[in-house]
């Protein structure tokens, strides 16, 4: 690809008659940036946009997980691990899980996974991950909890014992390169999934990544694996994109893809960012430990919705979705049931 098209997303109520539906969503955009591996960036009129990526970026979004995407989503993190980087150890135990899913109530999607992917971590056998997942989900399903529960997992094995005990929806966060039993499996389920861009695994990721553009390699690399799981018979309209943020990214690496996180609508999928509690928000807000970087989080998860992103993946979930009543009651001009 040559040439890529980022929708300059507007939202609120003064909207031209000539402005182009977002996926489908609230946001629209009347102008959009060409970018160019060999040229330097430029604006121009979104009616001038070639027919294949007008579809791409305007077509609605079909539900995930049940869930429709006419306005953001949030999924909550219930990592149920020792070692995560930020609550590892907090739900670990059938009690620990259920306290953290109550805490939870405003997310729209749990994501629970076994296996800790902070920088350095080392891979959990299956049975290991399994032990940690199998209990919580069915923990969660015999306790009413009746969200969507997205497994976040690279492994086949650990996939299909949590898809048993009730998942809705697969997470890999190595983009389906992992394991190659794992698309098929969700294929034959007809889950949705999500396929995350990641530089490396998690032992090595952050070992001097670098790229070309990271924008748009990223991009292609996403494309090329969409392609690769819709010929694995798993429709586009059931992937979810997410530009992983943190995995083989610096600092400046992070920003540039937030920046234009709107580009990959173009992928014609949902987009999911998972910033929460990251390394770089720490760094930018000074605040060394995890848990001091809730504010910080915030503040990206709103950028990224602002760029139309239709879900965000936080830590923070009761504080995220006040934020979330807020920005769209704020944009609007009048209050969201």
């Amino acid at each position: 690809m040559t040439r890529y098209y980022r929708p300059l997303v507007q939202s609120g109520p003064a909207r031209p008659e000539t402005a182009l539906a977002l996926a489908g969503g609230p946001c629209w955009f009347s102008h959009v940036e060409v970018l160019d591996r060999t040229a330097p960036p430029n604006v121009m009129a979104a009616d001038a946009l070639p027919d294949d990526w007008r579809a791409a970026l305007t077509m609605p979004r079909q539900p995930i997980a049940g869930l429709t995407l006419d306005r953001p989503r949030i999924m909550g993190i219930l990592n149920v691990t020792p070692d995560s980087f930020s609550d590892g150890g907090l739900h670990d135990t059938v009690p620990g899980v259920l306290r953290g899913a109550d805490a939870m109530q405003a997310a729209d999607i749990l994501d629970i996974g076994g296996e800790s992917t902070r920088p350095g971590a080392e891979t959990v056998p299956d049975a290991e991950e399994i032990a940690r997942v199998v209990p919580a989900i069915t923990a969660l399903r015999q306790a009413g909890h009746r969200q969507p529960i997205s497994i976040d997992t690279r492994k086949t094995a650990v996939a299909h014992a949590a898809i048993e005990a009730g998942a809705d929806m697969v997470n890999d966060v190595a983009g389906f390169t992992f394991d190659a039993g794992l698309a098929p499996l969700c294929a034959h389920h007809g889950l949705p999934v999500c396929v995350m861009h990641a530089q490396g695994d998690p032992q090595t990721m952050q070992a001097d990544p670098r790229y070309d553009d990271v924008l748009l390699d990223v991009y292609d690399w996403l494309s090329d694996r969409i392609a690769v799981l819709v010929g694995q018979g798993i429709p586009r309209e059931r992937i979810v994109a997410d530009p992983g943020i943190g995995f083989g990214k610096t600092l400046d690496h992070n920003l540039a893809l937030i920046a234009r996180l709107s580009l990959f609508h173009g992928l014609g999928v949902p987009l999911l960012l998972g910033a929460s509690r990251k390394r770089f928000i720490g760094t930018i807000g000074k605040a060394e430990a995890p848990r001091d970087r809730m504010p910080g989080s915030i503040a990206v998860a709103i950028a990224a919705l602002q760029h139309g992103t239709q879900i965000v993946r936080v830590h923070d979930v009761a504080e995220t979705a006040q934020a979330i009543a807020l920005w769209r009651a704020s944009v609007a001009g009048e209050a969201h049931e």
